[in-house]
């Protein structure tokens, strides 16, 4: 069926260019089997190509996923496993106006336990939602939580940004006082 629509458009494309139109022969090939569309250019109206990328799954108007590199590249017994050793990690955000902190399993991505400034038990008592003290109490509410959810081991990356002092020791200072073990990567 493919061979007979090729051959019957070739021919026709063949037949305008000797009948002297300025049509080439490929575009018109091209333009009689195009996703049913005949193009008149090869761009459209908003500068988009129309034709479909290299394995013919979707047009170049879409993201192509990032490939690796080195897609053979080995990765390491730690790296494989890091995520079944200490399956929890605490992330520390802290802004102008409040401070959060979560324990997160890796492998499934879900939040164990939550402590924030902003939630309605804590905001009651505090004074000031972004200071040391609630940084503490911050803490101290994780611990609590981290405990009932039966997770008694963490581990903690800052962000690039981020420096180990101040309210985000304050935070891990807690957690460790209120007996989670915390084992800190710092560069």
């Amino acid at each position: 069926m493919l061979k007979n629509i090729l051959s019957h458009s070739w021919r026709k494309g063949a037949q305008a260019l000797q009948k002297g139109n300025s049509v080439p022969a490929l575009y018109t090939c091209w333009s009689q089997f195009h996703s049913g569309q005949i193009l008149s250019s090869s761009r459209s109206f908003f500068g988009v190509e129309d034709f479909v990328d290299e394995d013919n799954s979707r047009p170049y108007t879409y993201k192509k996923e990032k490939r690796s590199k080195n897609p053979h590249k080995h990765i390491s017994f730690k790296q494989r496993t890091i995520a079944y050793m200490e399956p929890f990690t605490l992330d520390v955000f802290i802004s102008k106006r409040f401070v959060s902190a979560s324990l997160t399993h890796r492998s499934t991505c879900r939040q164990v336990a939550v402590a924030g400034t902003n939630s309605k038990d804590i905001k009651a008592v505090l004074k000031s939602r972004s200071d040391i003290p609630a940084c503490l109490s911050v803490g101290r509410f994780l611990a609590e939580r981290a405990k009932e959810a039966d997770v008694y081991t963490c581990t903690y990356t800052p962000r690039e940004q981020d420096r180990f002092e101040g309210k985000i020791r304050a935070v891990v200072q807690s957690l460790i006082d209120n007996r989670i073990n915390v084992k800190l990567y710092l560069d």
